[in-house]
């Protein structure tokens, strides 16, 4: 007789806590719809449940807490599939991220190894973050033809400065010291103390669990950088800002210009454009609502569908964009991302309360 399969999201209670473990290691824990909707009903009974004083989720194995959303699914939705069925897994998705970041308990996120894209999301949102040192936090979305999600703009927005930008428009990742800085995460602890953290949590207070483990991350190289960062991106058009990047006379800026430029271009126009509309746009779950809208009209794009083919299904990483220029892009291909979708709205923003507990 077969064997059962094994469950997506383990859920169990240990003393004092609940936990999830994102348990598809084979797949860097990447989320699918199925996850996303066991874990809302985890932590809405965990609400009522007085056993429970703190969630705690990691992920299974050793690479990755969780490398971000189903991107299969999502390409077959981009290719002729039922893009119906990725929006409503985005609805639940992002309503997930809204619950974390208003649970009324302590949700503590072990962020060991790859965090991308929707694990962001299932972690950065929460109230207590801890990176260690195999951390690499990362918001990739503008090299597969995409926007950040996940509340990723509305994050990336509180960053200081324009380091939230640089992330972004480079699509690249951060380790440890540098997602502390960046406001991703809170807390160091080194992954051989994680264990020892979890049965502390089990048996303490999430504060004096977290004094007996958390220590010093080690360097970062962003906050050597603030200096040109901050200069180059706070120019007002993707055009501007690399303009500045190549003229700075830093090689770490040149290099971030050749990253941006390798990104779609429309996606990378959109991208700026979220980000500086989430700074004003409101609390979460109005950024939420936005980014409902950037996700549902990349998903009509051939840049989405192109970029995923070229970065993780064929792994040639030679998408062809179309445009395939910055100058090319027309405003109105930009202002699709943002049009209002009347009643298939996310409506987060309406219907969630504000206060955190």
């Amino acid at each position: 007789m077969a064997g059962r399969e094994p469950d997506e999201v383990i859920v169990q209670r240990e003393g004092r806590t609940g936990l999830l473990v994102l348990n598809r290691p084979a797949a860097l824990n990447a989320l699918t719809h199925t996850m996303v909707r066991r874990m809302s009903e985890a932590l809405e009974a965990w609400e009522r449940d007085d056993r429970v004083e703190t969630v705690v989720v990691s992920g299974a194995g050793e690479r990755a807490f969780c490398a971000g959303g189903d991107i299969v699914a999502i390409h077959r939705a981009a290719t002729g599939g039922d893009p119906g069925a990725v929006e409503e897994f985005w609805r639940d998705e992002y309503r997930l991220n809204a619950r974390i970041a208003r649970y009324p308990k302590p949700y503590v996120a072990l962020m060991g190894g790859i965090v991308m894209g929707g694990g962001v999301g299932v972690s950065a949102h929460g109230s207590v973050r801890i990176v260690t040192e195999t951390t690499r936090v990362a918001l990739p979305e503008a090299g597969i033809g995409f926007v950040p999600d996940v509340g990723g703009t509305y994050l990336l927005a509180l960053a200081p400065g324009e380091l939230g930008t640089h992330l972004a428009l480079t699509a690249g990742s951060v380790g440890a010291a540098d997602a502390l800085l960046c406001g991703l995460a809170d807390h160091f602890v080194s992954a051989e103390r994680l264990p020892a953290l979890l049965d502390d949590l089990a048996e303490l207070t999430v504060h004096d669990a977290l004094r007996r483990h958390v220590g010093a991350s080690p360097g970062g190289v962003l906050a050597g950088q603030r200096g040109w960062i901050d200069h180059c991106y706070a120019a007002g058009t993707v055009e501007e800002i690399l303009d500045r990047l190549r003229d700075s006379g830093e090689p770490e800026a040149k290099k971030a210009a050749d990253r941006i430029t390798a990104n779609s271009p429309t996606a990378v126009k959109a991208t700026l454009t979220a980000l500086r509309r989430a700074r004003s746009v409101g609390p979460l779950e109005a950024v939420l609502d936005q980014e409902y809208r950037t996700s549902c009209a990349a998903l009509a794009t051939p840049d989405l569908a192109e970029g995923i083919r070229a970065q993780v299904i064929d792994k040639d990483r030679s998408p062809r964009w179309r445009p395939a220029a910055l100058n090319a892009v027309e405003p109105a291909a930009v202002a699709r991302y943002f049009a209002p979708l009347g009643e298939r709205e996310l409506g987060l923003a309406a219907t969630s309360p504000l206060e955190r507990w």
